[in-house]
């Protein structure tokens, strides 16, 4: 099985110089990859100069992961690709057994590994932890982090599961199924574009796994932290997106409760006197507003939509219940 680890990259010079060691030891037989997004920096030159084995793709633009991703992997031949943040530090023997799942696994399409914070490492990482799943509203959670409620990794999660998303910080996903599905959807410019990967392979009668024995250490937020009002915009913009596109159910009845729920969050940043953030809100709800024909469009393509969900809301779960970790849903 021949893979492709692909690290997608902008204006990250220091990343690279740090985490691309651990990737080219830990990683032999495999093709590497630096997919550049345009970079006003000198980190393609570098990556040249001091990193010689390393294959080298250069995109005109920055359009985002998506796109960015979309792009770049035309020119990768590979069985399995690897879409590896550039802020991974990855550690011996994280391939082999996410390989092993692949070779015996036929119908898994995507697979992630444990996701371990990487300046705290005892403790899982808020990307994606020990893998994702999504509510009855399309709120995405994970195994080890329910919103900022993250676990120490005690070994509880140290199991092979299927799980219904996978994290974009090291997502594993077989080149056949990623061009099956047109790849990314690009509208998504950047965040959740895996979960909607993920809910279209799932849509399609794919699965999703999550390998506890390979582990990896995830910086987390090197592009746009989590005070970033940027990235509230585009986490509820393309978390609507997602669910508009990929649920079973009428849409309506989905939708009502999910947008008064963004409300009562938007109220809350208020609140917080996050300013920004509750305006990230309604920006993003009138984005999605505009796009709403198009998304309904794109939901009846998909002639298969499965049961994706766990019955219960963590927003209340998490809110009014007090449930904070994963066991106690």
């Amino acid at each position: 099985m021949k893979v492709a680890i692909v690290i997608l990259n902008w204006n990250g010079k220091e990343l690279l110089k740090k985490f691309l060691p651990s990737v080219i030891e830990y990683s032999k037989g495999c093709d590497i990859y630096v997919a550049d997004n345009a970079s006003t920096d000198d980190s393609v030159e570098f990556t040249k100069t001091y990193f010689p084995t390393i294959n080298i793709i250069q995109n005109k633009i920055n359009d985002g992961y998506a796109k960015g991703y979309n792009g770049a992997l035309k020119h990768v031949d590979a069985d399995v690709f690897c879409l590896l943040n550039s802020d991974v530090e990855v550690s011996k023997g994280w391939l082999q057994p996410v390989i092993d799942i692949f070779d015996t696994e036929h119908n898994t399409a995507i697979i992630q590994p444990k996701l371990l914070d990487y300046n705290n490492r005892d403790y899982f990482e808020y990307a994606g932890a020990a893998g994702g799943f999504i509510d009855k509203y399309g709120y995405p959670y994970c195994r080890g982090r329910i919103f900022n409620t993250i676990e120490k990794d005690n070994g509880q999660y140290n199991d092979i599961m299927t799980i219904f998303w996978a994290s974009g910080a090291c997502f594993f996903i077989r080149s056949s199924v990623f061009k099956a599905l047109n790849g990314f959807d690009e509208s998504f410019f950047a965040h959740m574009e895996e979960i909607d990967l993920c809910w279209r392979a799932y849509n399609s009668g794919y699965e999703v796994m999550y390998c506890g024995e390979s582990e990896v250490y995830h910086v987390g937020g090197a592009t746009l932290n989590d005070q970033n009002p940027i990235k509230t915009f585009l986490n509820f913009r393309n978390s609507l997106f997602t669910l508009v596109k990929n649920a079973k159910g009428h849409i309506l009845l989905l939708l009502i409760p999910r947008l008064i729920l963004d409300g009562m969050a938007g109220i809350k940043f208020l609140l917080e006197l996050k300013f920004k953030h509750t305006f990230s809100v309604i920006r993003a709800h009138f984005s999605f507003y505009r796009r709403f024909l198009i998304l309904i469009e794109q939901r009846k393509s998909q002639k298969n939509k499965r049961n994706y969900y766990k019955k219960k809301s963590i927003v209340i779960n998490y809110y009014v219940n007090n449930k904070k970790h994963y066991e106690t849903f």
